[in-house]
């Protein structure tokens, strides 16, 4: 590491930090694996030689992994909100982290197979529920209620149905 980053974001696992990292790196744009550090000693969850730490890049946001062992679980406080361009992009990373041993949660929510949290938020959705237009807005955000992953056309025709009314 030649200059750290003056925020890094810290990312508990239970030995598969490697793991969730170079799986980030392969799904999301601007990712990378930056450095893998091995453990100098034993620790508590592992030994000497055990991966500890990697640094990485998710999105262009610095992260480390931890491998920090079973006893911190990873919960909905913290997410990653991944802003999408189209019902192909949405559709690209909802079923990377679903279909990789994730799981499907509520309003554009899934949570990946280490347990970590991701929005993944079509800019339409966005613009929508933040419409000028305040029925039009809680139509698309009722819309959205009803949503696991989140479908562009049908936040998009609950915008308009006033108009076509």
């Amino acid at each position: 590491m030649t200059k750290p980053a003056k925020n890094t974001i810290c990312l508990w696992y239970d030995g598969d930090a490697e793991e969730a990292a170079r799986f980030y790196a392969e799904t999301f744009p601007d990712s990378s694996v930056d450095a893998v550090h091995l453990a100098p000693g034993d620790y508590p969850s592992g030994k000497k030689g055990d991966v500890l730490t990697v640094e990485f890049t998710v999105m262009g946001i610095p992260c480390l992994g931890l491998n920090g062992g079973p006893e911190v679980k990873h919960n909905w406080a913290f997410s990653f909100q991944v802003a999408t361009v189209d019902q192909d992009e949405t559709d690209r990373y909802w079923n990377a982290i679903v279909g990789n041993g994730g799981e499907e949660n509520v309003c554009g929510w899934c949570q990946d197979k280490w347990g970590v949290s991701w929005q993944i938020t079509p800019i339409a959705l966005t613009k929508a529920i933040t419409d000028t237009d305040t029925a039009a807005a809680k139509r698309a955000f009722d819309a959205m209620m009803q949503m696991k992953k989140i479908d562009i056309a049908a936040i998009e025709a609950a915008l308009k149905e006033s108009i076509d009314n």
